[in-house]
């Protein structure tokens, strides 16, 4: 075990935010979260991530306090979100430890990790692997952090701390995004290295036709753009709804363009369903009379751009033919690459593993996926997909807060958030733990409660009221 200099700036953080009380712990969290490419420990083979060792600080301050540690608890009663969730960990981590044994040598798996069988850079017989615990303490991790932030969300302040912890991660994500981009311009990438330490395979210098490949703290163009996706959703909800819209309009429109300038098919493939996502949303808005100014705005004026958009470009035949270039490039040549192949051909497999499994999943972390669904499927089986499906529905589905409100408001900035995030993940995730980001949207959402619930909200804001 080491701890590295990102890993002691780490805990000296969590120890001055643990003083500070739960909103400085929360924005902590929020900030070490996207730092997805560093290490702050190594112990064997696996990284600790800033962000767990921040949550271990966040945990340690909630349990302190009576109230939230009570608060805690009533997250696992089966009314609440956090129950399905909690049921989808229990039967993840046990699947993780019995279908490789249960199922041994019953299918062919890419391993997620190392397995007994040499690593021949193909198939091997299901057996236990080295990421059935490692994925299983990541996903357990998850469900703390969900935990943590929705007992803290349930009162006003909190509710207020996890939003700002949010915007804070939206910003973070963005700045790193920024530097990289400029480190990179100028030679001087080795400013970020104390925080691209982990040891994954980083492709942090890697370009597509002379364009920089961003990744921001992540460790690939990928990662970045599933990320950025779920802060356009976000911020670009809460601007439409005028919910700090100098802010929030800054981050959402740099989020876009940032994610079109990654050369990440990803972030091509998402930005266009995230902007109709947030168009209907307008649109819906203006029709029940909930629109602000800024949504008429942009109802009224996106296709006037997009339109004005077209036409410069069709008096520009060597612009089109550039822009086309790149599009087929990252996008349309994407599945007939090597890498696309290859991923291709790991989503063939893992559903022949859910099949052959009869639809138990051969355990977390057991195989190797290309896109969330899949490897939701093959790892966790029906049961898993149930639970999830259940999770998805009471957290983010079921309309919250009195219609007009400002918690309805961010109810929806965190569904559209979520999609974002599910956009990348359909696209390129290869495990079920959809990280902290996803742990503080989700908890923002089910601290509101459902407008069928005959329980008093623990949040009443006034309509239009800052927070």
């Amino acid at each position: 075990m080491s701890i590295e200099p990102i890993g002691v700036l780490t805990i000296l953080i969590g120890l001055v935010c643990l003083m500070l009380g739960t909103g400085a712990l929360v924005h902590g969290l929020a900030i070490m979260a996207v730092l997805g490419a560093a290490a702050a420990m190594l112990i064997g083979a696996a990284n600790i991530q800033p962000g767990h060792v921040m949550l271990v600080f966040l945990v340690c301050g909630v349990l302190s306090r009576r109230r939230e540690a009570a608060a805690a608890i009533r997250t696992l009663h089966p009314d609440e979100p956090a129950f399905w969730f909690t049921c989808l960990v229990v039967y993840g981590i046990a699947s993780a430890f019995l279908m490789p044994r249960v199922f041994a040598g019953l299918t062919e798996i890419i391993p997620l990790g190392t397995t007994a069988f040499d690593d021949t850079g193909s198939t091997v017989p299901l057996a236990p692997v080295s990421s059935n615990v490692t994925q299983s303490l990541y996903l357990s991790t998850t469900l703390l952090c969900l935990i943590t932030l929705t007992a803290i969300a349930a009162t006003r302040e909190g509710f207020s701390a996890v939003f700002n912890g949010l915007l804070a991660c939206c910003i973070a994500n963005t700045v790193f995004a920024i530097l990289d981009i400029a480190t990179y311009s100028t030679g001087t990438q080795e400013l970020l290295g104390f925080i691209r330490n982990a040891r994954y395979t980083l492709h942090t210098d890697s370009e597509i036709a002379g364009m920089k490949r961003i990744v921001g703290s992540y460790t690939e163009a990928s990662v970045f753009a599933r990320s950025t996706l779920g802060v356009l959703g976000f911020t670009g909800t809460l601007w439409l709804c005028g919910v700090r819209p100098r802010l929030t309009g800054i981050l959402a429109g740099l989020s876009l363009v940032l994610i079109v300038l990654s050369t990440s098919s990803t972030g091509l493939v998402g930005a266009p369903v995230m902007l109709l996502l947030l168009y209907a949303f307008a649109i819906a808005r203006l029709v029940l009379g909930n629109g602000v100014r800024l949504t008429a705005i942009f109802a009224l004026g996106a296709p006037v751009v997009g339109l004005a958009v077209v036409l410069l470009l069709l008096l520009d035949p060597d612009a089109v033919a550039k822009i086309y270039g790149y599009v087929d490039l990252v996008v349309l040549n994407k599945a007939s690459s090597d890498s696309g192949v290859e991923r291709s051909s790991w989503n063939v497999i893992s559903f022949q593993n859910f099949l052959d499994s009869w639809g138990l999943g051969v355990g977390v972390g057991t195989a190797r996926a290309s896109s969330f669904a899949v490897a939701l499927l093959a790892s966790v089986g029906v049961p898993g997909a149930l639970f999830y499906a259940v999770f998805v529905f009471e957290c983010f589905l079921r309309p919250r807060g009195r219609p007009g409100s400002l918690e309805a408001d961010i109810a929806v900035a965190t569904r559209n958030g979520y999609v974002g995030l599910l956009v990348g993940d359909l696209l390129v995730g290869p495990v079920i733990d959809q990280g902290f980001f996803f742990c503080m949207l989700a908890a923002l959402a089910a601290a509101i409660r459902p407008r069928t619930s005959r329980v008093p909200g623990p949040v009443p804001f006034a309509t239009g009221a800052r927070i």
